[in-house]
């Protein structure tokens, strides 16, 4: 569970050579919703024609019409989950995105970040692009529709090579998909077969709820062509360093998903044991933050050998759009999302089990909630280092000004909430669990360090 204003990014879905293809592709929003509550938006593809259907919503929401789906006609589809990390949030900015170039159509729906957009849009705008949205993605559009390759692919891969930052894509052609991945791999991006078709999702949880099958990961850098021919694939640009976002192991990612190779419940519950091997504690009982925190506290109660127990009930129904008309109810935003159990509570000394801190806010009013419901020690303990740095790579992190952890020592934090104890997993801890060598990853919001340039205006972070 993050403090306010740290949102999942995007999630993608496409599946190329079936007639359910829409109804698979909203089955596979579905599964990957965790990563994205703010729109969602599916294209379909039949004989040359494209038939699109978006809005702003969850994918639930957005579908809830019957008719929406059942127009979505093609063998071919993409969709796409969102939450704004450049751009506004609007209507023109809900995925996919489409235009119809030399007589050809091309759609695209895309999860991470450009770092270079600024730039790369005000060299198209000064050769005469209109843009129609505020959103980043839209960029890689209008570069393929100027490119001087002859073919869709090609022009494409030429597109790409011309873009920096974190980019997992799916684009939509008359006659087939295109995944592509950043040399760096920032995001999860996967190849799975569902009967006869193939599927592309950000997580292998969307195979799952549609029964496809996992086949490979989609390499950092590739750009796979799925069409009637088969699997067309190309490295567009080599790099020796790969970035995965560690932040998808701790927070994003559905434990039941396998990302860069790796099944996330795994690496968490051992980010949970090394937690407690780091800083154990004489304690009761220990609780985890629900749903994301879970996993790494069942992790720690299985290293400690303290007693795990559901000391938090939360409020499922409670959504992102939640609005808060009052002060007296703005107040009560954190008893909205969670109420403790107080016969699990009363008289223990609790050991709360947390993904991460942002800003500090909410933590502070769950200390307090567990405090008034009769808890006599509370001790917190986080499964990642804190967090110090934003993010420039497709998560919607505050400023380094609104990040507790950049402004307040451990110390201070601890006082700030109100906790008995307060402990973060260290550095190199985080980068130890998961089984591939440490500098595969990206960390630069718990170290500072990226792993490429990041643009600044007067010193300052920001994203474009």
């Amino acid at each position: 569970m993050l403090d306010e204003m740290v949102h999942d990014n995007c999630g993608v879905f496409g599946i190329f050579g079936n007639a359910r293809a829409a109804e698979l592709t909203y089955l596979g929003l579905y599964a990957l919703q965790h990563r994205g509550q703010e729109s969602a938006g599916i294209i379909t593809s039949n004989q040359k024609r494209f038939h699109m259907h978006k809005a702003m919503g969850q994918v639930s929401e957005v579908f809830a019409d019957g008719d929406s789906l059942t127009k979505l006609v093609g063998r071919t589809a993409i969709g796409h989950t969102r939450y704004s990390t450049t751009g506004a949030s609007s209507l023109t900015n809900i995925q996919p995105f489409m235009i119809t170039n030399r007589a050809r159509n091309l759609a695209i729906t895309h999860n991470g970040n450009l770092t270079n957009s600024l730039e790369l849009k005000r060299k198209l705008d000064s050769k005469g692009s209109i843009f129609q949205t505020t959103s980043d993605t839209e960029i890689i559009l209008h570069l393929a529709a100027v490119s001087k390759k002859k073919t869709r692919f090609e022009q494409i891969c030429d597109a790409l090579s011309k873009i920096r930052g974190a980019y997992s894509l799916l684009l939509l052609t008359d006659d087939s998909i295109i995944a592509a991945r950043d040399p760096h791999g920032f995001r999860p991006l996967a190849l799975g077969k569902f009967r006869n078709a193939y599927v592309v999702a950000s997580e292998t949880c969307a195979f799952d709820l549609i029964g496809a099958r996992y086949v490979r990961d989609i390499e950092p850098g590739e750009v796979l062509e799925i069409s009637k021919e088969g699997l067309n694939s190309t490295l567009s640009q080599k790099n020796s360093r790969h970035a995965f976002c560690i932040f998808e192991y701790i927070y994003f990612s559905r434990p039941d998903s396998k990302i860069f190779g790796e099944n996330v419940d795994k690496v968490r519950r051992r980010l949970g044991r090394l937690l407690a091997r780091e800083h154990p504690i004489d304690a009761d009982i220990v609780i985890g933050i629900p749903d994301s925190a879970n996993t790494a506290t069942l992790g720690f109660a299985e290293e400690s050998g303290l007693r795990f127990e559901i000391g938090l009930i939360r409020n499922h129904y409670v959504g992102r759009t939640f609005i808060d008309p009052q002060q007296s109810i703005r107040d009560l935003d954190v008893k909205l999302k969670f109420n403790p159990v107080k016969g699990v509570l009363q008289g223990k000394r609790v050991v709360i089990v947390d993904d991460s801190i942002v800003r500090g806010t909410t933590s502070k009013k769950l200390v307090k909630m567990i405090r008034e419901a009769g808890a006599k020690e509370v001790h917190f303990r986080i499964s990642s280092p804190p967090i110090i740095s934003p993010c420039f790579f497709g998560i919607d992190m505050p400023t380094k000004e609104e990040l507790i952890a950049a402004n307040m020592s451990v110390e201070q934090i601890e006082r700030h909430l109100g906790a008995d104890s307060l402990r973060y997993l260290s550095l190199e801890g985080m980068l130890a669990m998961p089984s591939l060598p440490r500098a595969t990853f990206c960390h630069g919001c718990f170290s500072g360090k990226y792993p490429i340039r990041v643009p600044a205006i007067n010193g300052k972070y920001r994203l474009d």
